[in-house]
């Protein structure tokens, strides 16, 4: 229906430029289809970036169809008419013009599809840890509680439900979330309309893959402010190749977070202004989430034993290989995810996607580690890449640090499937490069020290950027 608005909507701004003749068949069928097309996008919900174009139909209709209606063939019915035809129909089609613009500028988001041998299930999960007080409230029996999302291989199922929505498991939660990733931004709400209306390729419910493979765990933190789905394509590539992703909303940190009871905890994260005050905070909500990857972690022991409640035990029980799990986060994600690594020697590899590491003094730890970073410039932390590098010399394992050319900080994140590609903003890859780029450097190096693959990932891993290995045979 967009596409029909548009093209007859173009098709009503040059019809006065017609021969009478082509003019009168024209204009009234353009009108026609304008009106049908205005109607349906009308009832199933029309997204903003159309409004441009309907302003321009509604601008130019009474102007073309008025004129065939009088029976003058479409002819002005006044000569200063033809003084403001030109720049009038100029006019027109720059506001018809302004909606693909827009479109193609802030799009639905497409995911790309998994390309690896199972289907993708979904569930999300509320997980209460009863040992740990919620130090954000001022109750003392408030218990620490994180949302988190499980992508799963599953079987194929084509008569199975509709994918889930990208943000939420209903449009309302999807709308919430998108509506506080907006604040958190700064942003008209409106720029991330198209979020909740895109659906994954994850199927809520899917019944898990079959036979008694033990799949590998991959837990996720996102960015600050950032929310569970961050980082869907990667997840749903990960999941069809054989892992268990799971994602966690962190509460007052994460954007926004809807609870089973139907309570949002908004974000209460912010900057001070003041470099060694920030610093601080920082490390403190790294510790917050450092300490949620590692319960999630012990839960994940209930759900493999079928001692959690609800489906999610029933499906995944005896499936999880908690044995071998990956701490990974982007940005102060990624630096949880090397805290929680360094302080519980229950995970087994590390995936920092362009994290800055906050917290203590680095010290030595077991895990290997692959660091994806974008390149550095004058406009990079000066302290990121050797503070970096010190956690990577310190390694007792092989490790990796990937720089991406022309990568940004959300390259490495969905961003770049629903905001302007800004080279500043997601980098130069384009809508799908990011994703996919992101999701195959993590399956090399999870398929080596998780699965046990003998080859080195040293190989693929420098196919997509300038590689440094330190310890073994590297620096």
């Amino acid at each position: 229906m967009e596409v029909l608005l548009v093209a007859s909507t173009v098709t009503l701004a040059l019809a006065r430029w017609l021969p009478p003749r082509l003019r009168r068949p024209t204009a009234p069928a353009a009108a026609g289809a304008v009106v049908v097309s205005a109607v349906a996008l009308w009832v199933a919900g029309a997204r903003w970036q159309m409004l441009p174009v309907l302003v321009a139909a509604a601008a130019v209709l009474p102007w073309v169809v008025v004129p065939l209606v009088r029976g003058r063939g479409g002819r002005p019915t006044r000569r200063v008419r033809r003084r403001y035809a030109l720049p009038g129909t100029v006019a027109c089609l720059a506001l018809i013009a302004a909606g693909p613009l827009a479109v193609w500028a802030l799009p639905t988001p497409v995911f790309p599809a998994p390309t690896g041998d199972f289907a993708v299930g979904t569930e999300v999960v509320q997980l209460t840890d009863p040992e740990r007080q919620e130090t954000a409230t001022a109750d003392p029996g408030d218990r620490r509680t994180v949302v988190a999302q499980f992508w799963y291989p599953a079987r194929r199922d084509p008569a199975g439900p509709a994918p889930a929505r990208y943000l939420g498991r209903t449009e309302r939660e999807a709308r919430t979330v998108a509506d506080g990733l907006a604040d958190y931004a700064g942003v008209p709400g409106l720029l991330l309309d198209g979020l909740p209306r895109a659906r994954s390729h994850a199927v809520p419910g899917l019944p898990v893959a079959g036979g008694r493979e033990r799949f590998p765990v991959v837990l996720f933190s996102p960015g600050l402010g950032g929310v569970r789905t961050q980082n869907t394509a990667w997840a749903e590539e990960l999941a069809s190749r054989g892992y268990v992703v799971v994602g966690l909303d962190h509460p007052y940190d994460s954007a926004a977070v809807v609870l089973d009871d139907g309570r949002t905890v908004r974000t209460r994260v912010s900057a001070s202004g003041d470099a060694v005050e920030d610093e601080r905070r920082a490390a403190e909500w790294t510790a917050t989430r450092a300490a949620d990857l590692r319960s999630v972690l012990t839960a994940l022991g209930s759900v493999d034993t079928g001692g959690f409640p609800g489906p999610l035990a029933q499906r995944l029980a005896g499936r999880l290989d908690t044995g071998r799990v990956a701490a990974t986060g982007h940005s102060l994600g990624g630096a949880a995810a090397l805290l929680a690594a360094r302080l519980d020697t229950r995970f087994s590899a590390v995936i920092d996607l362009d994290g800055y590491p906050h917290g203590p003094e680095p010290s030595p730890y077991p895990q290997p580690l692959l660091a994806l970073t974008q390149a550095i410039g004058p406009d990079t932390d000066p302290d990121y890449v050797p503070r970096l590098t010190r956690v990577l010399e310190l390694g007792a394992s092989r490790n990796y640090r990937l720089t991406v050319p022309g990568a940004a900080h959300l390259t490495f994140t969905d961003a770049p499937l629903y905001l302007p590609p800004l080279a500043s903003l997601t980098g130069t890859g384009g809508r799908t490069e990011g994703p996919r780029l992101t999701a195959a450097a993590s399956v090399a190096f999870l398929d080596h020290v998780l699965r046990g693959a003998p080859q080195d990932p040293a190989a693929a891993l420098a196919s997509y950027g300038e590689l440094t290995v330190y310890g073994g045979a590297g620096r």
